[in-house]
């Protein structure tokens, strides 16, 4: 059974955040971040979200933000259970196809220095760009011309 991806609404917010926070609570403790619920819920309420699910379960999520010339990558989330299982590999391809379509020039994500998910970026050609304490900037252009 394939992957689909499922505009999200406010009723997978919990899923988002919960699976989020279950994800990322290691790093962020790592760094010494501070984890907030809120600051999750506001950033979703700002960004085009999408489920990503397989039949009737919900196995990841990302969320995406926009501006003139890049499409941003702001989270891409697997729950455990799915992992390894191409889910993030096919979630990537989505957000190409889309940058594509809407004649991004780039795709752009910020990643922990330390998450393996950078290996997954680097395998789709997202270069590093910068770092900013324990952040990694990646960038992959698309080469197609914003009109």
């Amino acid at each position: 059974m394939s992957f689909e991806l499922r505009l999200a609404t406010t009723d997978d917010l919990t899923f988002a955040r919960e699976l989020t926070c279950r994800n990322m609570l290691p790093y962020y403790i790592e760094h010494e971040l501070p984890w907030r619920d809120d600051v999750f819920d506001i950033a979703w309420s700002e960004r085009q979200n999408w489920l990503i699910v397989r039949g009737e379960v919900s196995v990841g999520h990302i969320s995406l933000s926009r501006d003139m010339s890049a499409l941003y990558i702001r989270e891409l989330q697997v729950d455990e259970a799915f992992q390894r299982q191409g889910v993030g590999s096919w979630a990537i391809d989505q957000v190409i196809n889309m940058a594509r379509g809407e004649r991004r020039r780039a795709i752009r994500l910020t990643v922990f220095e330390n998450n393996p998910a950078r290996n997954l970026y680097e395998r789709k050609d997202l270069q590093v760009k910068g770092k900013d304490e324990c952040f990694l900037r990646m960038q992959l252009d698309i080469g197609t011309p914003v009109l």
